[in-house]
């Protein structure tokens, strides 16, 4: 078998954008699913498209080993999954104008309050839809739930790059498409679905640029403080800034150094990972450490790690009116309010 698939993909772990020609194997045309599910959609695109590259993201690991063991079993070498929420691969692993097709079906439409910026149909995911997608290329919704076919029609029937295929605003049903296991379970409990096909026209939409990796954030601080001392002074927190949250969890010692949990949440990337606190080298003198990222998590110095870095430091600067920043590197920082 083709030492490609040795490992599972990750968009943690991937080159941002991903080198797809070098992971198929082969230069062609490439398709996304977002959200495959059982994997009966992206079986049957893999059977109708064997001349293009086709990559699947989802967030669920049992659907992932579930789609590694099909593509196994059926040597599907055009195929290609990957553990990623819709928004991280769209903005991280795939470049501009770079899909010929996207497809999403039944995505969770989110309706409880205070989750609805999670929803996939909305103006800023759509932007970097049309973003990545070549003139021509497809576009296809489906959904089983009303409210969240208006929605989509709303946005879909208002966006000029796009192109209406269909004689009405979304079908039942399209010729030579699969119909999918939670399609079928739709039709049983007696909910229509509504699929909308699109095509990306020459019109001009709003570039969004591909997300970059920043570089890797440190501090250098001195503090006249034990970790016993640290440890005492800290209790988890949350700040907020530009779009970002970033919640400090639980704290670890380990014998040499301190662990900070952290979760950072960014529009279009979590990480849940850790920061470390330890002596500044062995030659350092006495209250001398460094705070950087932990390995744990497979994590990338994205904005969101930049700021809980410097956050944390400032934290820690706090604790003693004698402590002091010797050195780092971090991003520039923003204008914005903190909670922390």
């Amino acid at each position: 078998m083709n030492p490609r698939r040795d490992a599972q993909l990750n968009a943690l772990s991937l080159p941002w954008p991903a080198d797809w020609p070098a992971l198929f194997g082969a230069h062609r045309p490439l398709m996304l699913e977002i959200g495959f599910g059982s994997g009966v959609f992206l079986e049957a695109l893999a059977d109708a498209h064997p001349d293009h590259n086709i990559v699947g993201v989802e967030i669920s690991n049992q659907c992932l080993l579930r789609a590694e063991h099909l593509i196994a079993r059926r040597a599907l070498d055009n195929v290609r999954v990957v553990h990623s929420r819709a928004e991280t691969a769209l903005a991280h692993l795939f470049a501009s104008q770079s899909l010929s097709a996207i497809f999403i079906n039944y995505p969770d439409p989110w309706f409880k309050r205070g989750h609805h910026h999670r929803r996939l149909m909305q103006s800023d995911t759509l932007a970097l839809i049309l973003s990545r997608m070549r003139p021509g290329a497809r576009l296809e919704v489906a959904t089983d739930i009303e409210a969240y076919a208006e929605l989509t029609d709303a946005l879909l029937s208002s966006t000029p790059a796009l192109r209406n295929l269909l004689p009405q605003p979304a079908a039942e049903a399209l010729p030579g498409r699969v119909v999918t296991k939670y399609a079928l379970k739709a039709q049983r409990e007696g909910r229509r679905s509504g699929i909308f096909a699109d095509e990306r026209t020459d019109t001009p939409a709003p570039p969004v640029p591909l997300a970059q990796e920043l570089t890797m954030p440190h501090l250098v601080l001195q503090l006249p403080l034990t970790f016993e001392q640290i440890a005492d002074g800290y209790q988890p927190f949350e700040t907020r800034e530009s779009g970002m949250i970033v919640g400090f969890g639980e704290l670890y010692r380990g014998r040499a150094s301190l662990l900070f949990e952290i979760h950072a949440a960014e529009p279009t990337i979590d990480q849940h990972t850790a920061l470390l606190l330890a002596p500044h080298g062995r030659a350092a003198p006495p209250g001398e450490y460094t705070l950087q990222l932990s390995a744990l998590g497979h994590p990338r110095p994205t904005p969101g790690i930049h700021l809980a870095v410097r956050v944390l430091g400032d934290w820690l600067l706090r604790l003693h009116p004698q402590a002091r920043l010797l050195s780092g590197k971090l991003a520039a920082e923003p204008d914005a309010d903190n909670d922390g």
